[in-house]
């Protein structure tokens, strides 16, 4: 059994999407845990998370299917559309599988095939985390 978690939500917003999650009985959104970068130090816990976040878009076909996953029509790609990626099925399903370890991706299974999606609250974090603020006046 892995050892994965879900990541406490950062974006008001997402509170929305969890209510919209259990009315449509989707996996709840999830999102890193982190602070922008320049708000203050990370506890180790958000070092941690953040840390794996980054470890798995640091792979060159994990960002391109996290790539083509979020820039997919209507916000989801099944697996079938995204596994061009120059590797075998069995790679690219341990790919995914690191990038939902991460909390990157949410995933649901329709008859055969594994639809993928990037949450809006996961993208919004992630430039929440890498924004500099405006310089005060």
């Amino acid at each position: 059994m892995p050892n994965t978690r879900v990541l406490p939500l950062l974006d008001t917003e997402v509170s929305a999407v969890s209510e919209i999650s259990e009315v449509t009985k989707a996996p709840e959104a999830v999102a890193p845990c982190c602070p922008p970068l320049t708000e203050r130090p990370f506890t180790a816990d958000e070092a941690e998370t953040a840390a794996r976040m980054f470890k798995a878009l640091g792979d060159p076909v994990r960002l391109r299917l996290f790539s083509a996953v979020a820039s997919h029509e209507g916000g989801e790609a099944c697996v079938c559309d995204i596994s061009d990626v120059g590797v075998s099925q069995p790679t690219v399903s341990h790919h995914l599988k690191k990038l939902k370890e991460a909390g990157l991706l949410t995933s649901e299974r329709r008859g055969t095939w594994v639809y993928y999606r990037v949450e809006p609250s996961v993208l919004s974090a992630m430039g929440k985390l890498l924004t500099i603020p405006p310089a005060a006046a």
